[in-house]
């Protein structure tokens, strides 16, 4: 049995494979630091500036390749002096933009794009002060998952690209900008902001919004922004933020990006979330009042952890990010809520796992985990396959390998590989070395091929059952039998109870084109 998953693994991996959503060629030349300077003009909505990069230059190429998309390039300079540098321009491809090719030599140390966005870029989404909250200003947020980053700043648009950012964004006066990195807390008098990231992201984390946003603090690692008129609403929703953190680290280690605050978005957001180091981009549909709906921000936290630390190398490897995130956020929900909310979030995910397959069809290449999107709009990979089969194949390790076993490994995985990425054949190879290897009958209990590279939902799929809503049913079955009320054995708070945990389940979700979240 060894030999068959050795040579599942040996037959998969090529740990320096190419990004079949990129032009870029980060073997040979590579990012590893922006300097970012703009200006954000609501007016023609446009955004303009210098992206200087810090580069390396591997193999001593002639040339570094960027991606971009709907963006006019003005010139380009290397260099501290920023000496003029000849560049062109690729074809125009669908949903991937054109190359950036820029000629260097094995000297070169930096270089810098002059640009300008356009209107249709589609990571920039716009908004009309009657599109938000308050009605009086415009709002700007960006979404540049999986590969719109390059709708509005040129990069090597892959995710197993890592660079560290610093920023300098001028708005208009009246309105706060805040990003994927450190943030203010007040608005500045001039409009000009300027951010630091000092933990390399990949570039679908790169991330702004600019608004009429004010923030308010809840303990010492967290804090909400919104609009003035959502604000306090929404720090009452998060108050216990600070307790789904700490539940995280104690669960797999220390959180790596210092502070971690929600910004609550206008109505018009179109997402559950999205998990955008430091500050996590939230739905307003979630402040229900009661605190009922936030394991939404569980998920968008473990992602601190699974996603953000530990990322998927290409959008084939999508189950990666996802998987482990839904895995984590039911774990954080189970310390902070007990075992049985715990089971009602996972008996719904596997009842949406069930439709979803049905959905793309069983035998679709969709529901293997390991996906081949080549030629694809990698958003189509973004379906509950990566959530609910990730979360279902993890969950059928943890138990055949024990919870505290599993544990060990996962909080291993996230240490060891922290601020890098990962291929699917890289972590078979570290699964096999760290668990596998160690059981000498593990690989037939668990089915690790059928689960990663075959579709469908495979035999041994765990199906868990939910002492809650075995009680609700048994009551609603009762009273549809005729039943009087009066000898029904009810509870307000168990029911409720149970509905907030649908409602809870459904925002993972949002309608959108891709039924997707981060």
């Amino acid at each position: 049995m060894k030999n068959k998953i050795n040579k599942i693994i040996k037959t998969n991996m090529n740990y320096n494979m190419t990004d079949p959503h990129s032009f870029s060629k980060p073997n040979e030349a590579v990012v590893k630091d922006l300097d970012l300077d703009i200006n954000v003009d609501f007016s023609s909505k446009i955004i303009s500036g210098k992206a200087s990069y810090k580069i390396e230059n591997i193999s001593a190429s002639a040339a570094i390749i960027l991606d971009t998309r709907d963006m006019d390039i003005e010139k380009v300079t290397e260099g501290i002096d920023e000496t003029p540098c000849v560049f062109e321009m690729g074809p125009d491809t669908p949903f991937l933009g054109k190359a950036l090719k820029i000629n260097i030599s094995a000297a070169t140390k930096y270089i810098h794009i002059y640009y300008k966005t356009r209107p249709e870029a589609a990571a920039l989404q716009w908004l009309e002060p009657v599109q938000t909250a308050g009605g009086q200003y415009p709002f700007l947020f960006t979404q540049s998952e999986a590969i719109l980053a390059r709708t509005w700043v040129p990069c090597q648009d892959s995710p197993g690209v890592r660079f560290t950012y610093a920023a300098t964004v001028t708005v208009p006066k009246e309105l706060m900008a805040v990003m994927s990195a450190s943030n203010p807390e007040v608005k500045s008098e001039d409009g000009v902001y300027h951010f630091q990231m000092d933990q390399p992201i990949p570039s679908y984390l790169l991330a702004l919004a600019v608004g009429d946003i004010a923030f308010k603090p809840l303990l010492s690692r967290t804090g909400v922004y919104a609009e003035p008129v959502t604000l306090e609403k929404a720090a009452y929703e998060f108050a216990d933020m600070e307790k789904m953190l700490d539940a995280a680290e104690a669960l797999y280690g220390p959180y790596r990006w210092e502070r971690y605050d929600v910004i609550v978005l206008p109505p018009s957001f179109p997402f559950g979330g999205m998990e955008n180091p430091r500050l996590t981009f939230a739905t307003p549909t979630i402040l229900s009042g009661d605190r009922s709906l936030v394991s939404l921000v569980a998920h968008e936290l473990a992602h601190s952890w699974s996603g953000n630390l530990v990322t998927n190398a290409t959008w084939n490897d999508f189950w990666l990010n996802e998987g482990f995130t839904v895995y984590f956020e039911r774990r954080i929900m189970e310390s902070l809520e007990g075992k049985d909310y715990a089971d009602m979030l996972e008996v719904l995910g596997y009842q949406d796992l069930k439709r979803n397959v049905k959905e793309i069809g069983e035998t679709s290449d969709d529901t293997k985990l390991k996906l081949n999107l080549e030629g694809r709009d990698p958003d189509d990979g973004m379906t509950q396959i990566a959530y609910e089969k990730g979360f279902s194949f993890l969950r059928v390790v943890e138990e055949n390998v024990g919870r505290p076993r599993f544990d060990i490994f996962v909080k291993q995985y996230f240490n060891r590989f922290a601020f890098q990425s990962m291929t699917t054949e890289k972590f078979l190879d570290y699964f096999e070395k760290e668990l596998i290897m160690r059981e000498e009958n593990l690989e037939n209990l668990i089915n690790i091929h059928t689960w990663v590279y075959e579709p469908g939902i495979p035999s041994n799929c765990l199906e868990i059952k939910s002492a809650r809503f075995e009680k609700v049913d048994h009551i609603l079955n009762a009273w549809i039998k005729g039943a009087p009320a009066k000898d029904l054995e009810t509870k307000k708070m168990e029911f409720a109870r149970v509905a907030t945990v649908y409602q809870a389940s459904s925002f993972r979700y949002q309608p959108c084109a891709n039924d997707r979240t981060g």
